[in-house]
């Protein structure tokens, strides 16, 4: 089989042509030894088969992070048959870099100038015959988000296998640099200045600290509003259909004992069917919208407005991107940390990652607000207050998150914050369908398949501590009693503390755990009225210092199993899975800690 590497700078189309090409043919995995994934895929073309090798995105191969050399060694190890360079037609020049130096390692070179549909939208013009004669290696042109020019790639990449030319001398930095503006001027022509100075006033709209920062305020509000909106019906819907299920099962079991038929159905099954109903439909509903935007090429911005904070707290700006797809799943966020290359930078964002809430955790903050803040009461305007308030919670996520970053870029982590290069690549229009089907498979189904794998377990712990008895009371009683005085500290009580431990496993099942306790019952509870459930909580004394206190230890306590799971994963240490568990934990009971003394003392509570 022939194999063919696939190289370019980010943001240059490599993915969606490598997806073009290979189809559903192809899987991903980490090069030996390190925490760089790479995707492979195969294709087949003219009575041969070939092997496309992703390579991770960079701008030089330099191998100034774990990307650069991983892509360098790759091509200088001759293992590939020839080597693609990918690049983007509206912005050739800085692209040219990376294919001169890829040139000097090798002479078995194509480059795919891609997003020439792009190009001719804003009126650039690449003469791809003058920019192959230049460059002494065949050029082709496509269009990967519509599929156009694929044929002649393939052909040109079939020729390519067939031909042997040598590696080109090797440059000095700056000469690569201006031969790369020199091409780039002889072959590129731009027309429509009109259309770029459309997109420079929006990219200034979007970039300036009066307008950037409350318009993404406003987006991610949105955004929050339409995953908590949308999944109430198809959250419904699976619980119903999982209550289904359950009757079934509880039919073929019936033969079995009382106590194994609780363990399995009340426990193993009640709680994994409980975390997928509630967790599956926002996920469905968010990693799609949080990709599109990633698609449009507005997170670059986001990135950018938010750069001179992060650099402030001493870490690197790309944390924002990582803090955002926290907001779906904070499992997801600690793995788009890899994009940091720093090691320090990176772990500071591992570390911090659950300091804003995810999809788990919106339950429950929404439950309370609505309860003890907004009143319970519907409207346009209550709706509104709430979201507002919820948005509050996730600014005060991000506060959390700078603050916890600078102490540790002061203390166990310190160090200066390094500089890299954030590209603002073109508004692009977003492909609806491929980027249904990348975040359903790459993150949507990955999430949930860790969850279920702790939930399943963990179904079965939580019934034990409900149904063992140990004189006359359950063992959750008995741990609930121990917790609360220390619970009282915090204005919380041993009730609200065990949900929290119990629900370690997903964020979705504390309110239930902690309904289970209240009414002493042997399985998960679930209130549909909330008027009811108000009234359940203030008969257990509840006030609005405890809904605060709780929402509170919500945002800001140890991450989830999956979360952990992930952490441990992705820096190899139990020391450090130990500190991502212990920070956000001290800060959050610091916090109950000082608002509950706050309001006791001036007689509010």
């Amino acid at each position: 089989m022939n194999r063919i590497a696939l190289a370019g700078n980010p943001n240059v189309g490599k993915s969606t042509l490598f997806n073009a090409l290979t189809g559903l043919r192809q899987h991903t995995g980490n090069w030996a030894g390190k925490t760089v994934a790479t995707a492979q895929g195969e294709y087949h073309w003219q009575g041969e088969d070939y092997q496309l090798i992703d390579l991770p995105g960079t701008y030089s191969l330099a191998a100034h992070s774990q990307e650069e050399a991983v892509a360098r060694d790759f091509i200088r190890s001759g293992q590939a048959d020839g080597v693609v360079v990918v690049c983007d037609a509206t912005c050739l020049e800085r692209n040219l870099i990376l294919v001169l130096q890829v040139l000097e390692l090798t002479g078995r070179v194509l480059v795919c100038v891609n997003l020439m549909d792009e190009a001719e939208r804003l009126g650039i013009a690449v003469d791809l015959p003058a920019l192959s004669q230049r460059l002494g290696v065949s050029v082709v042109g496509v269009s990967a988000g519509r599929e156009t020019g694929l044929d002649a790639l393939r052909d040109a990449v079939a020729e390519l296998v067939r031909t042997d030319a040598a590696a080109a001398p090797e440059r000095a930095p700056q000469e690569r640099v201006g031969l790369a503006e020199r091409y780039a001027a002889q072959v590129v022509r731009s027309e429509n200045a009109q259309r770029r100075r459309r997109q420079q006033r929006l990219d200034r709209l979007l970039t300036s600290k009066s307008t950037g920062i409350p318009l993404m305020l406003l987006l991610f509000g949105l955004v929050v509003w339409l995953t908590v909106a949308g999944a109430n019906l198809p959250s419904a819907l699976l619980t119903q259909l999982f209550a289904q299920i359950g009757n079934t099962l509880d039919a073929w079991l019936s033969p079995a004992p009382a106590w194994l038929r609780g363990l399995l159905l009340d426990g193993v099954y009640r709680v994994t069917a409980w975390v997928v109903a509630v967790m599956l439909p926002p996920m469905a509903i968010f990693f799609p919208l949080f990709t599109l935007l990633e698609d449009l090429g507005y997170l670059p911005r986001v990135a950018f407005v938010m750069d001179h904070a992060f650099q402030k707290a001493k870490t690197c700006g790309k944390q924002c991107l990582t803090m955002c797809m926290s907001l779906g799943c904070n499992a997801c966020g600690v793995t788009g940390c890899r994009i940091i290359d720093s090691p320090r930078e990176r772990l500071i964002a591992i570390l911090t990652s659950s300091l804003v809430p995810c999809n788990g955790k919106f339950p429950t903050l929404i439950a309370l607000i609505t309860l003890f803040f907004v009143g319970g009461r519907g409207g346009l305007l209550a709706s509104a207050e709430g979201a507002a308030l919820l948005l509050g919670t996730l600014v005060l996520g991000v506060m959390g998150t700078l603050a916890c970053s600078r102490l540790l870029s002061a203390t166990v982590l310190k160090g200066m914050p390094s500089s890299f290069a954030l590209e603002l690549p073109p508004f692009r229009k977003p492909r609806v369908g491929q980027v249904i089907v990348r975040s359903m498979l790459d993150r949507t189904l990955f999430v949930l398949g860790r969850a279920v794998s702790v939930a399943a377990p963990a179904g079965a712990v939580i019934w034990l501590t409900a149904n063992l008895t140990i004189g006359d009371a359950s063992l959750l009683a008995h741990c609930t009693g121990f917790l609360d005085p220390f619970a009282r500290w915090f204005g919380l009580d041993g009730v609200i503390l065990m949900a929290f431990l119990l629900g370690w496993p997903a964020n979705e099942i504390v309110l239930p755990v902690m309904l289970m306790a209240y009414l002493s019952t042997g399985s998960l509870v679930e209130f549909d009225d909330l008027a009811a459930l108000g009234q359940l909580l203030g008969q257990q004394g509840w006030t609005w210092l405890t809904a605060a206190c709780t929402m509170l230890f919500s945002l800001f306590h140890w991450p989830c199993s999956t979360t952990c799971l992930t952490i441990y994963k992705e820096t190899g240490s139990v020391k450090w899975t130990a500190l991502s568990v212990a920070l956000p934990t001290a800060l959050g009971l610091g916090l109950c800690l000082c608002l509950t003394a706050a309001a006791r003392l001036l007689g509010l509570a």
